[in-house]
């Protein structure tokens, strides 16, 4: 017999920039302290480089330029979530997103979440607008920013691994190089 479906779920409204992003607690692995990320040579707009995170070097997505949003307030102090990545794939095990603030933690169920698209074509990256209470969100498609790092990882091994970490290092199956 299969367990019925939760009635409820452990979620998470990041802020990015002048948006929130909506994600499930268990996705988060932990908010860090923004540091300045290694640039990625031929990156698209919206990688903004890897940044280095208990000994993998993660990429850094900027999802307000995924998304094309509004930057936000620049005093705010940027932090990065480093997101568990879902796809199970060795390369990626972790996306790093840059946002403003603390992740704000919230039990939401099915009824919590409106959809509010307009009927127009989605940006790249995103799955959803949706209404969750008092708060327009953005359900990030994790899918698609997984897949297009992979295609990025794969360019990449066509002849430039002088970066790669040293195999003895933590995360040495590294993450965009």
């Amino acid at each position: 017999m299969s367990d019925p479906l939760p009635r409820e779920i452990r979620c998470v409204l990041v802020p990015v920039g002048e948006a929130r992003m909506l994600l499930p607690n268990a996705t988060i692995a932990e908010v860090v302290t923004y540091s300045a990320p290694e640039p990625i040579e031929g990156a698209p707009h919206w990688l903004l480089g890897r940044i280095a995170w208990r000994g993998w070097r993660v990429p850094l997505v900027s999802f307000t330029q995924l998304a094309g949003t509004a930057e936000g307030d620049s005093e705010l102090v940027v932090r990065v979530a480093v997101l568990k990545a879902l796809g199970g794939d060795p390369r990626l095990p972790f996306i790093a997103v840059q946002t403003q603030g603390f992740p704000r933690l919230t039990t939401l169920n099915a009824e919590l979440i409106i959809p509010t698209h307009d009927g127009k074509g989605l940006p790249d990256g995103v799955r959803a607008h949706v209404l969750v209470r008092d708060d327009v969100a953005m359900i990030p498609d994790l899918e698609w920013i997984e897949a297009h790092l992979l295609d990025l990882i794969d360019a990449g091994r066509d002849g430039a691994a002088a970066d790669e970490m040293p195999a003895d290092t933590p995360g040495a199956a590294d993450t965009l190089h």
